[in-house]
């Protein structure tokens, strides 16, 4: 049987705008197996896991289980658990890291503040400060979620490692399997597809650089969909690759069709036309689906500068 993901590489089915979205990411170590919902079919404590779904819902913090690259034996619960938070909306983009012995402290932050950019409940509640280390790569490996995810992102997290990349996490479920192997670059937030180590490092890079690599870029998390879709195309027609200076300032209309105006902190704007299209033919959107799917994608029908002069609506 096709997998997912040869099947979406053979039709050539575009990644742009269809990141995973969050404006923040909220990210806690626990090594061992994970089940299809990770935060509660994994040796955290389900509880925790339910409870904080309940915290994030609506706040735009997702939350998502990391462990190192490699084997998954159980371990038992490790006594310090890393934990990172990253804010991905561009202009106030920050992560911060610390520890913790106690996973249910992190019930205690404040999600709405997060979401929004806040981190002071991070530094109060869990002693977080800026992480000062390299930036991270977070490669989607959830075989219990779809088999793509553990055949084609496992091996690109240990080529990683074996390369001596820094900062190489696996991650429990970035959406969009039949893009594996999928990868979430921390700080700014951008989600890849198909990536190859290759990507994954000029992406890491370009981080340090203060840069975005656009190559089998899905988006932006801090942008729904079709302003995922609406910024790479800016970035494209105008050859910008800067990170932090490009914004969604406004998305108008709706499915399937949406104007988005996009601005450059230099003041210029573009308005782009966004479709939302079914694509064809039918395939599967998971290994584990029974039937086939014809998946949403965003075609980018027009990119146009607006003058100075000219309302941005």
């Amino acid at each position: 049987m096709s997998r997912c993901a040869t099947v979406s590489r053979g039709l050539d089915e575009p990644v742009s705008g269809t990141a995973a979205t969050a404006t923040t990411w909220l990210l806690l170590e626990q090594p061992g197996p994970w089940g299809a919902k990770a935060l509660t079919s994994s040796h955290l404590d389900p509880a925790l896991g339910r409870a904080l779904e309940a915290a994030a819902k609506g706040t735009g913090v997702r939350v998502a289980l990391i462990r190192r690259p490699g084997r998954h034996a159980d371990p038992g619960p490790p006594p310090i658990r890393r934990v990172y938070a990253a804010h991905t909306v561009p202009g106030r983009v920050w992560l911060h890291s610390t520890s913790t012995r106690d996973p249910r402290r992190l019930l205690e932050l404040d999600f709405a503040a997060l979401g929004a950019g806040d981190h002071r409940s991070f530094g109060s509640v869990l002693g977080g400060r800026p992480d000062r280390g390299d930036p991270l790569a977070l490669v989607c490996t959830n075989g219990k979620r779809d088999r793509c995810c553990a055949l084609l992102g496992r091996p690109l997290a240990a080529e990683l490692i074996a390369s001596g990349v820094h900062g190489v996490w696996e991650v429990t479920h970035l959406g969009g399997h039949r893009f594996s192997p999928t990868v979430l670059v921390l700080p700014y937030g951008y989600a890849y597809g198909r990536a190859e180590a290759h990507t994954v490092k000029e992406a890491l890079h370009g981080v340090q650089e203060g840069r975005v690599v656009v190559e089998g870029c899905r988006g932006c998390s801090a942008w729904e969909r079709p302003g995922q879709a609406a910024e790479l195309a800016v970035r494209s027609a105008a050859g910008e690759y800067r990170a932090g200076v490009l914004n969604v300032l406004r998305t108008d209309g709706a499915a399937p069709r949406w104007e988005v105006t996009v601005g450059h902190a230099d003041g210029r704007r573009w308005r782009v036309s966004v479709a939302q299209a079914a694509s064809l033919p039918p395939r599967p959107e998971s290994c584990g689906a029974a039937v086939l799917g014809t998946p949403a994608r965003m075609d980018v029908v027009a990119v146009r500068e607006v003058r100075p002069t000219e309302p941005a609506r």
